[in-house]
């Protein structure tokens, strides 16, 4: 194992900040924000065409190029750095995770290469209006047999949730959770979007009502997937977050240097020095934990588990912690509307509750490694 990444890797960093740095910068990030779908149809086509990203971990025989979850990582943690507003999160690290891992060959096929294209936009749907993120939370219901079911209930949280084509969804069926594939135009399908404090990454409420549905993988076996995507997506929360954290530590400290109070820098009072030094101790601290995770994601080994809950927690806190300290040290200016700074805190919050808030998954890292 090397902490260090290799060239290639340094130049795959370097080519997606240069993008998004041209593409997703406040102005554009305030602009898609402010829109339905949330997001720029010109930029999502030119990361799938000229970028690759949408196909950058989906095997080749489905289209993609087959990097492995650290080049993933580097490309989430670059779109963290500048809240790209995209549905890259819902269709690459949640939907196309879920296909490649249900060991349905009919579903990778026929839905992977317009994922890696950038035609389908995907994402799943398995939490519910009680808001809980494991097994137990998944009550909905799917009637039928044999490729014929449909589902009836409601799903919240949605992430993309009403511009994606592709709902893959967990339900109930006689065998336990199961999961399905929803195409977004089918009968009985109804989207509405949540009003939510992060409006860079949308959310919605699907309901459904005998909508017809195919089943992914064999009946029954969801949640044996679903754990398993969810380790994989916390770890590519916590890269993201990882990304925002340095982010908001370089603004933090380069306002330190160029802002005068008492005639000097504010970066050379005491109380500043040690909120810099803080949040940078807490923000490498983080960059460990979750390249940790993308090691463990591209080998999936046994340590995916614990490491994903461990990354999750530490990575949420050192973003949400980063983001107050910028605000703080930002002053007047940093509490308004017309500074980056709430941006920042907002995403970080919304990711700090995703796929279960820091105490959850410390109680999952202690059952995992048998506390």
């Amino acid at each position: 194992m090397n902490f260090a990444f290799t060239d290639e890797q340094e130049e795959l960093r370097s080519t997606v900040r240069a993008f998004l740095d041209s593409k997703s910068s406040e102005e554009a990030v305030r602009e898609q924000m402010e829109t339905d779908n949330g997001f720029d149809t010109a930029v999502w086509t030119q990361m799938a065409e000229q970028m690759g990203l949408q196909g950058l971990h989906i095997p080749e025989e489905y289209g993609g190029s087959g990097f492995g979850y650290v080049e993933l990582g580097i490309v989430l943690e670059e779109m963290g750095r500048s809240l790209l507003c995209a549905p890259f999160f819902s269709s690459v690290v949640l939907a196309a995770n879920t296909l490649i891992h249900s060991g349905d060959e009919a579903a990778k096929k026929a839905y992977l290469p317009g994922i890696a294209s950038g035609e389908t936009i995907a994402t799943l749907a398995y939490t519910e209006p009680s808001g809980k993120w494991d097994e137990s939370g998944v009550t909905m219901q799917a009637s039928g047999s044999a490729g014929s079911y449909t589902l009836t209930g409601t799903k919240m949280f949605v992430i993309d949730g009403n511009t994606a084509n592709l709902l893959i969804v967990a339900a109930r069926t006689g065998s336990g959770v199961s999961l399905f594939a929803v195409d977004g135009d089918a009968a009985g399908l109804t989207r509405t979007a949540l009003s939510t404090m992060d409006q860079t990454r949308k959310q919605s409420k699907i309901e459904f009502a005998n909508t017809p549905a195919t089943l992914i993988g064999a009946e029954g076996k969801g949640w044996d997937i679903l754990s398993t995507v969810l380790d994989l997506a916390a770890v590519g929360l916590a890269a993201e977050q990882v990304g925002g954290a340095q982010k908001v530590l370089d603004m933090a400290v380069e306002y330190a240097k160029v802002r005068v109070q008492f005639g000097r820098p504010i970066g050379s009072f005491q109380a500043i020095k040690h909120k810099c030094a803080d949040m940078l101790l807490e923000v490498e601290s983080a960059k460990s934990a979750a390249y940790y995770g993308l090691w463990c994601a591209s080998e999936m080994n046994e340590e995916l588990p614990s490491v994903a809950s461990l990354a999750k927690a530490y990575c949420s806190e050192a973003y949400f912690h980063a983001t107050a300290e910028n605000i703080q040290i930002h002053g007047g200016i940093g509490f308004t509307w017309e500074h980056p700074a709430h941006l920042y805190f907002k995403r970080a919050k919304s990711s700090e509750l995703m796929f279960g808030d820091p105490t959850y998954h410390r109680e999952q890292l202690a059952q995992r490694i048998g506390i």
